[in-house]
């Protein structure tokens, strides 16, 4: 898989098929815990084969199995995160690692159920962490405190990278003389041409990660200083850390858990500044704070950036033919989508839209507001 997470549910979003199957299970990242996920997963494979074996004929029902199996051929569990996903039809199947806890569920109809997964990610701060010393540069991709992974050799982005490929080491330390390392520019020169070459590896990886991801720097607060003068994106730095012990060698939870004030701060400034952001976009007749409205932009494809309060839910009947929605009471009843912001936000993700959740003591005044792109 080349694509990143939410790329991915952004593609399978997209997918229709009559049957579409999605088989969540719940999986652990260490050991002992993750000698049950195999079991778990076991069953979880052997209810969705006894709903397609029921509900289609047996061609359709091996076709779709079939590609399941395959796709997890080379599976390891020892790699899990939180949630195993494998959405599947008979034409392809994808199996995704992720980073939030989820229902445990096989789910057979003819679209794969990732709004659960989209609403949690964008509910998410989904970051990389660049961690840089004199010698050696580290790349770990992480959702809110929780690791996705460590860039390795083994990582799919690095397969055909131009430029170097993470783990990085500096190969070409400045160590001649104590003359001339006595001009302490020479160091300073040979040190920024580093992380010159590093700063180029992470704009190939982000870039290709087709997502509005932030990037966090770890060092001393020389090595920032000097990351933040030859980045070719400082936009794109959210924040720093330079009192984070054993950059090298720590674990790359380690990592992630230095940085927990760091990413909340973060998020508490991408808060503060979205009343400011409404407010211009309703100064511009931008803003859209009508559910029907929001509905109806969502599914043009204009929404540019959706806030919604944190735990918002509303039931509705969606008629997408005429691009409308009705409110209901009653979550189960027939015809009723049990959460139409869910739908919303997926539709907005879709579309290359940002989704920020908002507690409640920011976005007081609605529940969900829409800046749209025109």
């Amino acid at each position: 898989m080349t694509l990143s997470m939410k790329s991915t549910l952004k593609q399978l979003r997209g997918v229709t098929a009559d049957p579409a199957l999605s088989v969540i299970v719940k999986t652990h990242r260490t050991h002992p815990e993750n000698e049950q996920d195999p079991i778990a997963l076991k069953n979880g494979l052997s209810e969705a084969a006894e709903r397609l074996t029921n509900e289609y004929d047996k061609r359709t029902s091996d076709a779709i199995l079939s590609k399941v199996e395959e796709a997890l051929t080379d599976h390891d569990h020892n790699y899990n995160l939180d949630s195993l996903a494998i959405f599947a039809t008979a034409d392809e199947a994808k199996v995704l690692r992720l980073p939030v806890d989820a229902t445990p569920r096989v789910v057979v109809d003819k679209k794969f159920a990732t709004r659960d997964f989209v609403r949690d990610l964008a509910h998410s701060v989904h970051y990389y962490a660049l961690v840089v010393t004199r010698t050696h540069a580290r790349l770990i991709e992480a959702v809110n405190n929780r690791v996705v992974r460590e860039f390795d050799d083994k990582a799919p982005e690095q397969a055909d990278m131009q430029n170097l490929t993470f783990p990085i080491d500096n190969t070409s330390l400045y160590t001649t003389s104590g003359a001339d390392r006595s001009a302490a520019s020479n160091e300073d020169n040979y040190l920024k041409e580093f992380l010159n070459r590093v700063d180029k590896s992470v704009q190939e990886v982000i870039g290709k990660s087709q997502d509005n991801v932030s990037l966090f720097v770890v060092g001393d607060a020389r090595n920032i200083s000097f990351y933040k003068d030859v980045c070719d994106r400082p936009d794109i730095i959210a924040g720093s850390a330079d009192n984070v012990t054993d950059l090298e060698n720590g674990s790359a939870q380690h990592i992630i858990d230095s940085l927990n004030e760091t990413v909340e701060a973060y998020r508490t400034s991408r808060h503060e500044s979205s009343l400011g952001e409404m407010e211009a976009a309703r100064g511009n007749n931008l803003l859209r704070t009508d559910l029907q409205a929001i509905y109806q932009a969502a599914f043009q494809g204009i929404g540019e950036r959706l806030y919604v309060r944190i735990g918002y839910i509303q039931p509705a009947v969606v008629d997408e033919a005429n691009q409308s929605i009705t409110l209901s009471d009653d979550a189960a009843a027939d015809g009723v989508t049990d959460d139409v912001v869910g739908e919303i936000i997926e539709l907005v993700s879709a579309h290359g839209g940002e989704v920020v959740f908002l507690p409640k003591e920011i976005i007081a005044d609605t529940d969900i507001a829409l800046v749209t792109r025109y």
